[in-house]
């Protein structure tokens, strides 16, 4: 389950800190958060998928420890995007 291509650059565009910025955790936040709801609509569909399973979670774990990272550099920037992103 891949993003669009369409709908990562509008993310990218959206997020990045600069204009070639693909990179910053704020970006990569936004993309897991974007894959992420994409897979739990899926699973919601076929809830035997367990491969799909572990991938959601991997990528859970994958946006947590860039969430944790975001927050020792720059937690006003994290508020921000916790906000815009609607992650709890």
């Amino acid at each position: 389950m891949a993003i669009k291509k369409e709908v990562k650059k509008e993310i990218v565009k959206k997020y990045q800190l600069h204009k070639k910025d693909t990179g910053s955790p704020q970006v990569q936040i936004a993309l897991l958060t974007e894959r992420i709801k994409e897979l739990s609509e899926h699973l919601a569909k076929h809830k035997k998928d367990l491969h799909s399973r572990r991938g959601l979670l991997h990528l859970v774990g994958q946006r947590r420890r860039l969430i944790k990272y975001l927050e020792e550099t720059d937690p006003k920037s994290l508020k921000k995007l916790e906000k815009e992103l609607k992650i709890d």
